[in-house]
């Protein structure tokens, strides 16, 4: 049942009851008429035809009282159907949603972590690229062998710093849009019709927060992988002085002689 349905329901019980209200006042007046004409303590004459005006009132009460249990049952319809109304009002549910909007921003924000340069968010990627630009460094690999891999090294760096600023730029974007949706459900919560409404502009709230806790966790995230490349780096430069250090040393030691510059003359 619609709202336009029940109000014209409400309507017409309305109009209805008037009626009866009316009927009945009228039936007490004839009763008050009755009761002041005829004087039932006065014995009949045989002449006049006989009138029973007890008779006739209790027939007039039976009758108002009638009316009165109509009435009454007229006034628990037109409560039953305002219940109707409220309970349509309470099960109406929020014409807003903003349920798409939240779902595409997660989606890009999942796809800028899946683009993470060289060392990528997975566990075995990391055990992977970490073993072989990190901790395989001796003193034994060529110089060649070394550049490549601070070479790596340096390229994981920038690219994790490269990483967190594109996602940083991509939260800082999503707050134009959090704030006109966090505006619009608040509005629709104050003006909503019923519990449904309420409820439901509620629950969206949670989800936008939510999604706003989730590209603080991606941020972190990023920011931590940025962090982390760059101190696996200086770790990995002192390792690679070392092995370095350790070349030069293991070649003999230098023995002086003797050079003749200006020839054989001696001057």
């Amino acid at each position: 049942m619609t709202e336009r349905h029940c109000q014209l329901r409400t309507d017409f019980f309305a109009r209805v009851r008037e009626k009866h209200f009316h009927r009945t006042a009228l039936v007490a007046s004839v009763t008050l008429a009755f009761g002041a004409t005829f004087d039932l303590s006065r014995p009949a004459r045989a002449q006049w035809a006989v009138y029973d005006g007890a008779n006739h009132v209790q027939n007039v009460l039976i009758a108002a009282r009638t009316l009165q249990q109509i009435d009454n049952q007229i006034t628990s319809l037109a409560n039953q159907a305002q219940m109707l109304v409220n309970q349509g009002r309470n099960l109406a549910s929020l014409p807003l949603s903003t349920l798409s909007t939240l779902q595409s921003t997660i989606s890009q924000t999942t796809a800028l972590l899946a683009q993470a340069q060289n060392i990528a968010y997975s566990v075995t990627s990391v055990e992977q690229q970490y073993q072989q630009a990190y901790t395989s460094i001796s003193s034994g690999m060529s110089d060649s062998a070394l550049f490549s891999q601070a070479q790596t090294r340096w390229q994981n760096s920038v690219g994790g710093f490269e990483d967190a600023l594109k996602l940083q730029a991509r939260v800082v974007g999503n707050i134009p849009s959090d704030s006109s949706a966090m505006t619009q459900l608040v509005s629709s919560s104050q003006t909503s019709t019923g519990a449904l409404q309420a409820a439901q502009a509620g629950n969206q709230l949670l989800a936008l927060q939510s999604r706003q806790l989730s590209d603080i966790q991606a941020e972190l995230a990023a920011n931590g992988r940025a962090t982390a490349l760059q101190q696996a780096r200086d770790a990995a430069t002192e390792a690679e002085s070392e092995a370095q250090y350790q070349h030069f040393s293991q070649h003999d030691a230098y023995v002086p002689g003797t050079v003749s510059i200006f020839g054989s003359s001696g001057n």
